[in-house]
């Protein structure tokens, strides 16, 4: 039985998964050796690599404030039936 080729919606979705650690070691195989056949899949997990990069040095993630987090606790205490 011959595997159908991967289509580029199935290749992005794969590649995020893969970059997340959530393919199995065979199928993070099977995706290394489909990018190793097709140029283009290997540019678009470099792209997704690129902007996951980008995203983690670049973008400064801001501390909620003290007043948030007890606004949140306590909504969160009213609201469950104790």
């Amino acid at each position: 039985m011959v595997k159908s080729p991967i289509t580029n919606d199935e290749f992005i979705k794969k590649v995020g998964l893969f970059l997340d650690n959530e393919l199995s070691d065979k199928e993070s195989r099977d995706l290394l050796r489909e990018i190793q056949t097709n140029p283009a899949f290997m540019h678009i997990l470099k792209e997704e690599q690129t902007f996951r990069e980008f995203i983690k040095t670049k973008i400064d993630r801001r501390k909620p404030s003290p007043a948030l987090i007890a606004s949140i606790k306590d909504k969160i205490k009213s609201s469950s039936p104790i």
